[in-house]
């Protein structure tokens, strides 16, 4: 079969817009939650389109919620931006950009939409970019990792800069 092209940038388009959640917790080290993706069983961030009448941030806390079962603070700002390819049922193939906001994860729900349809996973932040194909989303966990564990080595995990 042959592979479909990637026409979106191909043909001068910009990529189409997505918001993700990192979903971060502190427990014995920083861990990153990845939950598996629907279709190709990808570890991945949630993430999805644009709602309309909520903000980025908040669209990434409902994908949590939705994908994860995740509650908890979302920061304001995005922590960085990561591209992907999105094949589509009719085999199509989109850019995504996705816009990423850390949430500091409070809880899971027990129950939760998408719970019989994804695996999630609690790991070290080293261990989860190690399993994102995506090398952007790779940097970005990271840096961000690297980020909150230089402000624990002073004793104290300093988050407002993260939640805006």
């Amino acid at each position: 079969m042959k592979e479909p092209k990637a026409v979106d940038l191909a043909e001068g388009r910009e990529p189409h817009a997505q918001y993700g959640a990192l979903p971060w917790r502190i427990s014995d080290e920083l861990e990153i939650m990845l939950l598996t993706s629907r279709g190709t069983r990808r570890w991945v961030i949630p993430k999805g389109w644009p709602m309309k009448g909520r903000k980025p941030n908040a669209t990434a806390a409902v994908e949590a919620l939705e994908e994860g079962g995740l509650l908890g603070n979302i920061g304001k700002k995005s922590i960085g931006a990561y591209h992907y390819r999105k094949r589509l049922k009719n085999g199509a193939v989109l850019i995504c950009r996705v816009e990423v906001f850390p949430l500091r994860v409070l809880r899971q729900r027990k129950k939760w939409l998408e719970m019989g349809q994804r695996v999630t996973q609690w790991l070290p932040y080293s261990e989860a970019a190690k399993l994102v194909a995506e090398e952007e989303l790779k940097e970005l966990i990271l840096a961000f990792g690297r980020a909150l564990s230089a402000t624990a080595e002073e004793g104290v995990i300093d988050t407002r800069p993260l939640l805006g």
